[in-house]
């Protein structure tokens, strides 16, 4: 929930400050802003709650800290090239495959009740789902209409 209301506070506030500096509604800049700020938020989350996120990762997966490191650091990278042009499109697709790899993650959370900020299995298990996926994939829609280019 929290990167959802971190991607819609922040698109609003940069629509409204580029309207008031520019005069335009700079769609495109309060998208990719948007975007970048959440991600921001999510890696921060790769650090504080390690544990968490070590445990997401199915048994089969090695490294896993390493993993989840890794993964923090790409998503600080990617949100940071939105912002600008010449290097948006290559970071909005890498960030589709991202969210794209990072759901098998999520549902394996999911099925282990996992509560990520607390590293334990008292998480609210299937139900997450209801929420998760449909926001991994305004996710992906988000990076295909802001960074991509696919639906303008």
């Amino acid at each position: 929930m929290k990167p959802l209301i971190v991607l819609l506070v922040t698109f609003l506030l940069s629509l409204i400050i580029a309207r008031l500096s520019t005069g335009e509604w700079s769609l495109l800049f309060a998208g990719n802003v948007a975007m970048c700020c959440m991600l921001l938020l999510t890696a921060f989350g790769h650090f504080k709650f390690t544990n968490g996120m070590v445990m997401m990762l199915p048994p089969v997966i090695p490294f896993k800290t390493v993993v989840v490191y890794i993964s923090g650091i790409m998503e600080i990278i990617l949100g940071i090239m939105l912002l600008f042009p010449p290097t948006r499109n290559i970071a909005g697709n890498l960030l589709i495959i991202l969210f794209i790899v990072l759901l098998p993650a999520n549902i394996y959370a999911a099925s282990i009740n996992l509560n990520i900020e607390m590293a334990n299995h008292e998480g609210p298990g299937y139900g997450y789902l209801y929420f998760r996926v449909p926001l991994q994939l305004l996710f992906i829609g988000w990076v295909l209409y802001f960074s991509t280019g696919w639906f303008r």
